[in-house]
């Protein structure tokens, strides 16, 4: 599918955006592929990594229109994967989240109709759904700008979906890292926010190659959510060092016991398939779609009246031991 095209992600110099360009460079061969980012020190030092002739990197910020439509000439697919993703810094900060996750979320919108690019699909989280924190919120509201964005394409070609899923092992500012730190540097305990917590759990590439896949099955509008295990914050830190006592630390600005990445007041509109979820868009379009079926021929059915896709209540939660065995699989170990 990406053979001949030209492919930009926003964010790219982030953790899923390497892990994404290594995926495409291995599996495709793609004409362009434009990294699009705002730091100039990461991306020299990803040149150092990803120098392929097909190669291009572009700075500029996702609050910039101008630099962004510029990038995007002649570009088919766009992963949009910028975003200011920590908690905590959103709350003390908001107007700067507000500006890169909805603003940013915008321009990439406007950039990809004006270049009639073919296909879109934004990253999000599962804080969008039933969101309690300002980072959330600004991810459900991207999520609705890129689904609405379908109805006033008009008679472009450009499609937008978005992939939602939850903590990616092992990238920056996940727990995993920050543990292992704790524990190489001698820490005597390992600071828990509370014993209850849990989180939905998925490596980043499980979490690139469900976005690859929803490419070729999506038709513009659905919001993808892969079916992925659970784990608890206590389970996580006995795999990463069994011996070390816990502090209970308590939870920070913003943060959610559990996380859900299919609301129950979404069950009308959830439809299950064999390994995710599709949630159908809230407002019609112009164009009809039978979302039931995707483009790769797969079948889903409507979930019960109020299902909820909660992390603490997934019937697949991982153990110590498989928790160890996704962190090695992950290269975190």
């Amino acid at each position: 599918m990406f053979d001949g095209k030209s492919v930009l992600i926003t964010g790219g110099t982030g953790s899923f955006g390497k892990h994404y360009i290594k995926t495409l460079l291995e599996r495709y061969r793609p004409k362009r592929l434009i990294v699009y980012s705002r730091d100039e020190l990461k991306q020299f030092e990803m040149t150092s990594d990803f120098n392929q002739e097909c190669m291009r990197y572009f700075i500029g910020d996702v609050r910039d229109l101008g630099r962004l439509t510029m990038a995007m000439r002649k570009v088919d697919f766009v992963i949009h994967a910028a975003a200011l993703k920590q908690v905590p810094a959103a709350e003390y900060n908001p107007m700067e989240c507000i500006k890169t996750n909805i603003h940013g979320a915008e321009n990439v919108i406007h950039a990809a109709l004006a270049n009639d690019v073919d296909k879109v699909i934004a990253l999000s989280t599962d804080k969008a759904a039933n969101p309690i924190n300002l980072y959330g919120a600004t991810k459900l509201v991207s999520d609705k700008l890129f689904v609405a964005a379908n109805n006033f394409a008009g008679d472009h070609r450009t499609r937008f979906s978005v992939v939602r899923y939850g903590n990616v092992v092992g990238s920056r500012g996940s727990v995993v890292p920050f543990f292992s730190k704790l524990a190489a540097e001698g820490s005597d305990h390992l600071p828990i926010t509370d014993p209850r917590m849990t989180r939905f759990w998925i490596t980043l590439q499980q979490g690139v190659d469900f976005v690859l896949k929803n490419f070729e099955r999506m038709y513009g509008g659905e919001v993808f959510v892969p079916k992925i295990p659970s784990v608890n914050v206590v389970d996580i830190a006995r795999a990463m060092a069994p011996t070390l006592p816990h502090k209970i630390v308590g939870i920070r600005p913003g943060e959610k016991l559990h996380e859900v990445m299919c609301p129950g007041d979404d069950s009308h509109l959830t439809l299950e398939f064999a390994n995710h979820y599709l949630i159908r868009p809230t407002i019609q379009f112009s164009r009809e779609v039978d979302f039931t079926t995707s483009r790769l021929g797969e079948t889903g059915q409507p979930v019960p009246q109020g299902f909820e896709y909660h992390s603490g209540r997934n019937p697949h939660f991982l153990t110590v031991e498989e928790i160890r065995a996704f962190n090695r699989l992950a290269g975190v170990a």
